[in-house]
């Protein structure tokens, strides 16, 4: 229940409102003048104040510059029968939302205050939701020791300050988005949007349509004008994932935004001006790409400017148990299961293990290792680690009497499924991809293993 303060010396007017405000859910406290507001005050801030300019003991515009100097999320609407231009200039400059001119429809009050006190929970919310991605997204976030990964933190730590257009590489599962967050997280432009778009994910009409918004009429289903994602980014970041798999087309119209800091939307004709940090990243070798002619060689140099290589698991193996650990107490905790550690002999198997997946596969490994394991650490058996450890594969490999081709096959299917949706992070069209195989093949397959994708 939102508490409003209501500062008015008339009885009639004062009874009025509180009984109109009160209906409409608000807890009202009433006040006949400037000295009552102040002790009203001094209990503690309300989330709105009705004020009238003209007390008997005191003036409202003085009730407002305290209000707002110790609270200033507070919503204040001012109302008098003294109404000039004047006046209501300095009350909105001191921080009003608004100011109603006596007599006032008590409709229009309900409906100012109401849209003002949810915009002020909006922006509370916004702020909150900012400072979460703050506190999620550190550097702090960013789990390693290693050497290659200290090396990259550091370099991450000095770029973060300026402006400048950076290119995150690294293997699929290494956690480029995660570096991406944690630089936009501790970048001057952390309290604007950190916006993020999978460029591998959609087809060039829709993805020319999400970075840059379009315009009413623009296509068949553009009933309205929408925004961009580089306007949703307006100063704050913008991260182009995958940028490697973008069309040659499609760059044309990238290479045009990271240039001129401009965009048009899709079938308009105005230009708009955004301020963004530019931020993109690519599993895939772009040199080799320009090289092939497959990515133009203008648009890598304006994306290349600060590179940024995110090393593969394999290259930081010290960081292996500090990650395992801490995917295990974060599964752990999320399931409610009484597991103390991972075994020694579980934990040598991870240490030797390549992890094509990187990061990703480890994560996803130690939350499958947490949802089968009975005991109080992580055995080995629980731990499914590429091929070779396809569920009946031992037994299988002897082609005895209860061997059958088809069920192994189906193992082996499943696995690879599996892998691909571990290392794509659930992107099917990526996973199909990775595999090989067209997406139709890839839905097909899915649901014939109860993957529960065929929907999605």
């Amino acid at each position: 229940m939102k508490k409003v303060l209501l500062v008015d010396d008339e009885p009639s007017m004062r009874e009025l409102l509180c009984l109109m405000l009160r209906k409409d859910g608000y807890e009202v406290q009433p006040a006949e003048g400037f000295e009552s507001a102040r002790r009203a005050l001094a209990k503690g801030p309300p989330d709105a104040l009705v004020t009238d300019l003209k007390l008997p003991d005191g003036d409202g515009m003085e009730i407002l510059r305290q209000v707002k100097s110790t609270a200033p999320e507070t919503v204040v609407v001012v109302i008098t029968a003294f109404g000039s231009t004047q006046t209501a200039i300095e009350a909105l400059k001191l921080g009003a939302h608004d100011y109603l001119v006596k007599p006032f429809d008590v409709e229009e009050l309900k409906i100012v205050l109401r849209n003002a006190l949810e915009r002020q929970e909006l922006k509370e919310e916004n702020l909150l939701l900012k400072a979460e991605f703050r506190s999620r997204h550190t550097l702090d976030r960013i789990i390693g020791v290693a050497p290659v990964m200290t090396k990259m933190i550091t370099a991450l730590r000095a770029v973060a300050p300026n402006n400048s257009t950076v290119l995150i590489s690294g293997e699929s599962g290494v956690g480029k988005e995660l570096v991406a967050k944690a630089l936009h997280a501790i970048s001057p432009r952390r309290d604007a949007a950190f916006v993020s778009v999978n460029c591998g994910a959609l087809p060039d009409t829709l993805l020319e349509s999400e970075l840059f918004g379009h315009v009413r009429g623009a296509f068949t289903d553009a009933h309205q004008s929408k925004r961009g994602l580089f306007e949703a980014a307006h100063h704050g970041s913008i991260f182009l994932d995958e940028v490697g798999e973008t069309s040659p087309a499609m760059q044309v119209k990238l290479l045009r935004a990271v240039q001129e800091r401009r965009v048009r939307r899709v079938g308009g004709t105005e230009e708009i001006e955004i301020d963004v940090r530019i931020i993109a990243a690519t599993n895939r070798s772009l040199e080799e790409l320009v090289r092939e002619r497959r990515f133009r060689e203008d648009l890598y140099y304006r994306l290349n400017v600060i590179p940024l290589r995110v090393p593969p698991l394999r290259e930081r193996r010290e960081d292996i148990p500090l990650l395992a650990d801490h995917f295990l107490r974060r599964f752990v905790k999320e399931m409610g299961k009484n597991l103390a550690a991972i075994s020694e002999n579980a934990m040598r198997l991870l240490l030797d293990y390549d992890w094509p997946g990187n990061v990703r596969e480890l994560e996803n490994v130690v939350e499958r290792a947490v949802v089968l394991e009975t005991t109080s650490q992580i055995q080995p058996e629980r731990l499914i680690l590429g091929l070779a450890a396809i569920p009946g594969g031992s037994q299988n490999d002897d082609l005895g009497k209860e061997f059958s081709l088809d069920a192994y096959l189906d193992d082996i299917e499943l696995k690879l499924l599996r892998k691909a949706l571990g290392q794509s992070g659930g992107d099917r069209s990526h996973a199909a991809r990775l595999l090989g195989i067209t997406l139709r093949s890839f839905r097909y397959r899915t649901k014939k293993h109860h993957l529960g994708l065929d929907s999605k």
